[in-house]
């Protein structure tokens, strides 16, 4: 566990940043295995519908993913308080929420599976391999909120290091999965959204077993298990807004999905296949988001507020080095890269996956800065306003697919960008207001 109430915010962050980056790598190195070993081995139709299904997928891994991300910042603030018995009793409420929020979207979203594809104009050539995908997915809910939940807890007190080791071998174990149920058993998409859930279900247990065997402190103790409707109602109070903001968020991944769709199945891989470059260049970027969260919730709950400044500030310089980084990366291997995932002969699609990496990595500063100060208003607790800002995502991308889709595949490469500029906004405008009015009222000087 690593207190972050102390010492230099710099040298805190980035030694926190740096293992939760290497993580997400590998996470997003495993989910890109997916794409690869289908998109060669079974076809581009089976690369399409994997991509195809990729912002039903996000609507609903995100709501799992941003209300363990809120239990997150509940068990922070009660890290960064010194209470012990709260930070356990947090916890226990945690996993029970969650298997309460697994029990409800599992069979609500394997219901509607088939028909939400349907709605989204998924083209006909691509439809079953991208239910196939889903539904395996879907099925597997329970392991993604494990993993999500234990990785939660873990960043909450500080380690970010055992997320590293478990994603590590998560990511080892899908490539050899994708390989055996994709090229062995000849099982297309179904095996490899397979091969993803096993995996993350394993390193979901390793993690839960690594927290109670490893850590005492959080070992829960007797008269700790009770059921409270005021801890749950607290830890709802935070996660729900952020789950509605990735869910609302990935409304307009939706229908910017839907204008993609149709515009073919070349156009679904090309964005399919870029989407998932893309996801690997922002790792670094996403992973100073998820530092911020646990940095700001530490020093929130220990009522330093002052370096709560300090540490966006620092943050956001170094999200600009990265955008940088990222730049340099797109210009000398964009090519290369784009080429894993399609047989070389489909030049067009090559050139759309390029187009669009250049349009969203060259304004990356406004999604690195978005990420920061977003991130560290929900660590202090007012999720709700990042909530309002995934409403600007989802106006940016609404327009951006009503009016882009008449300059066809380039027209709708802007929404990422726009989307980024309208919750920089909203968040500015909050993030002073939260200053001036919260703040400094506390007693600090910043």
């Amino acid at each position: 566990m690593k207190n972050m109430t102390a010492g230099k915010p710099m040298n805190l962050i980035i030694g926190f940043w740096f293992p939760l980056f290497l993580g997400n790598l590998f996470q997003q190195f495993y989910n890109m295995a997916d794409s690869i070993i289908v998109g060669k081995y079974v076809g581009v139709n089976a690369l399409a519908g994997v991509g195809a299904t990729g912002s039903i997928y996000f609507l609903i891994i995100g709501f799992i993913m941003g209300i363990t991300a809120g239990y997150g910042v509940r068990i922070g603030l009660s890290f960064g308080s010194g209470d012990q018995k709260e930070l356990r009793r947090n916890i226990m409420n945690t996993i029970y929420q969650g298997i309460l929020v697994t029990l409800l979207l599992t069979p609500l979203t394997m219901a509607f599976c088939r028909k939400i594809l349907l709605a989204m104009n998924t083209p006909v050539e691509v439809m079953e391999e991208a239910y196939a995908y889903l539904i395996v997915i879907l099925a597997g809910l329970g392991c993604t909120m494990l993993y999500n939940m234990a990785s939660a807890i873990l960043r909450a007190v500080g380690d970010s290091r055992t997320p590293l080791i478990t994603l590590i071998a998560a990511a080892l174990l899908n490539v050899v999965l994708d390989l055996v149920f994709v090229i062995c058993f000849d099982m297309g998409t179904f095996g490899a959204g397979l091969a993803t859930v096993i995996s993350q279900g394993l390193a979901g247990l390793a993690s839960f077993s690594f927290i109670f065997l490893h850590y005492r402190e959080l070992r829960i103790q007797k008269g700790e298990f009770a059921f409270s409707v005021r801890r749950n109602v607290l830890l709802l109070k935070i996660g729900l807004p952020m789950a509605l903001q990735f869910s609302i968020t990935a409304v307009g991944t939706i229908i910017l999905q839907v204008a993609v769709n149709s515009l073919g199945a070349a156009a679904v891989a090309a964005m399919a296949a870029g989407g998932k470059i893309y996801n690997m260049l922002t790792a670094a970027l996403e992973s100073m988001g998820q530092t911020m969260a646990t940095y700001s919730s530490q020093n929130m709950g220990a009522g330093k507020y002052r370096r709560i400044v300090q540490g966006l500030k620092n943050s956001i310089l170094m999200q600009a080095g990265i955008c940088v980084i990222c730049i340099v990366i797109l210009w000398t291997m964009g090519r290369p890269i784009a080429a894993l995932f399609i047989d070389p002969g489909e030049t067009e699609i090559i050139e759309q996956i390029l187009l669009y990496l250049q349009v969203n990595v060259y304004t990356f500063i406004l999604l690195g800065f978005l990420l920061s100060i977003r991130n560290t208003i929900q660590g202090m607790g007012y999720s709700f306003a990042a909530m309002f800002a995934g409403v600007s995502e989802l106006i940016a991308r609404v327009l951006v697919a009503a009016v882009g889709i008449r300059f066809g595949f380039m027209g709708l490469c802007f929404a990422n960008p726009a989307a980024w500029l309208f919750a920089d906004v909203v968040l500015v405008v909050f993030w002073g207001y939260l200053r001036k009015k919260v703040l400094k009222p506390l007693g600090q000087q910043i």
